[in-house]
């Protein structure tokens, strides 16, 4: 059976036309995490409500996470047991100690440093403004996950005009199967 997806956008949440958006659209066996204030988030309010969207997820899942979330994620999974995680695909991931990062943000300077003990991909951009490619790099080294550079693609959200993201889609189809 192929599992669910759990759609965690980041910081102000995923507007109508970022990717994430749009394959949730026509998918019911997309959902999102939805989370308690968008735009002063608090990092353990942000892990606890991933925790709690997985609770009442009834099947094997794999979690799109985009920015912000990506930490997020990161946090959870040090903590939690995965045997649901099939997978994970984590977009843009921020650098919480660059100065474009939210100053709104609270509790995201300390990141999980362990391996993930499920497949994941790691995907960034050349240009995005809130991290480095060698931050990501090292973020997939110490997560243990294969990385994806997808060259000049900003932030990889609706402002890169990306519509559908197919080649993100292609990457999410392989943690599918």
């Amino acid at each position: 059976m192929t599992p669910s997806v759990l759609i965690l956008p980041g910081f102000g949440n995923s507007g109508e036309t970022h990717w994430q958006s749009l394959w949730e659209q026509g998918h019911s066996d997309f959902r999102r995490v939805v989370q308690k204030d968008w735009l002063c988030p608090v990092c353990h309010e942000w892990v606890l409500a991933l925790e709690n969207a997985l609770k009442e997820t009834n099947s094997d899942v794999v979690l799109v996470a985009h920015s912000m979330a990506c930490l997020v994620l990161a946090q959870w999974a040090g903590h939690k047991n995965h045997a649901s995680i099939k997978g994970a695909l984590l977009v843009a991931p921020p650098n919480p100690k660059k100065t474009t990062f939210p100053k709104e943000a609270i509790g995201f300077e300390q990141i999980f440093n362990g391996c993930f003990d499920f497949p994941s991909i790691i995907v960034a951009s050349t240009n995005d403004e809130y991290a480095t490619l060698e931050y990501a790099k090292s973020l997939a080294k110490s997560w243990g996950s294969e990385f994806v550079n997808v060259g000049e693609k900003g932030h990889i959200n609706a402002n890169s005009a990306l519509g559908f993201w197919d080649e993100g889609w292609d990457l999410l189809k392989r943690l599918r199967e």
